[in-house]
């Protein structure tokens, strides 16, 4: 590995899901990607040598989106492998458990907020110091993956989910407007039904298979298409577009 690879991205939660069809998409198109994980190793190394094997460079860094501390030795470990970061995709959240409002305790909240508000929030700061024009940096671009669901609202089920991603989904307006003047683009896409392991985390693995019916276009999504999305919009084809919210959900 070498330090100042010229297309550097971070992607939290990399290892399964729609962060691991990030990482795996972007290190065939030539960014060298670190991509953080929680707890299960063997994940994260599968993602890592799908990349390598391919030819791309890869770094599976374990870290906890609720420290802060975890997050500033993220950012080390990645300005020492690779140079300073180009391109940030907070993938990483959690859907707390599936409960009606009257059931959401104030440790559920803390923990969605922490990692689905605080955590995206402490990147994008870690992320300025290294991007920014005005710092001495050479800009980059940064998607954050928030949900249909902030739209939707998750009434009787994640209401407390739907909440952080509306909190995300502002997060994502306000910095585009700060760091547009500064040489960066801040964008989100709004996944809505797809194919992940989201649902049975959140106690419903029946979920996406219950409300497809509900979908415009009569399927869910996949990962690889959220992916390609947040491709689309940290490459130079969407260069004059900062601020933007594209649902990936199949007219949902």
């Amino acid at each position: 590995m070498g330090k100042n690879v010229q297309n550097v991205m971070i992607v939290t939660g990399g290892s399964q899901g729609i962060g691991a069809a990030v990482a795996r998409l972007a290190g065939a198109r030539g960014y060298a990607v670190a991509f953080t994980y929680q707890s299960n190793r063997s994940l994260a190394d599968a993602v890592a040598a799908d990349i390598t094997d391919a030819g791309g460079q890869a770094l599976a860094i374990q870290a906890e989106m609720a420290d802060e501390g975890s997050i500033l030795s993220l950012f080390r470990t990645v300005d020492e492998a690779f140079g300073p970061v180009s391109a940030l995709v907070n993938n990483a959240g959690t859907p707390g458990p599936i409960t009606p409002i009257d059931g959401v305790t104030s440790d559920i909240l803390d923990t969605v907020l922490a990692v689905n508000v605080r955590a995206p929030f402490l990147l994008i700061r870690e992320a300025v110091k290294r991007m920014a024009t005005d710092r001495g940096g050479a800009g980059g671009a940064i998607v954050n993956v928030s949900s249909r669901a902030a739209g939707l609202g998750g009434a009787g089920e994640w209401i407390h989910y739907a909440a952080s991603k509306g909190a995300l989904d502002s997060l994502t307006i306000g910095a585009s407007r700060e760091l547009a003047p500064r040489g960066i683009r801040v964008n989100a896409v709004s996944p809505g039904l797809i194919e992940t392991d989201l649902h049975a985390r959140a106690g419903a693995p029946d979920r996406v298979a219950r409300l497809t019916p509900g979908v415009p276009m009569g399927r869910s999504g996949s990962v690889e298409e959220v992916a390609t999305a947040v491709l689309w919009l940290l490459s130079p084809e969407a260069s004059y577009i900062t601020g933007v919210n594209v649902p990936v959900s199949g007219g949902r």
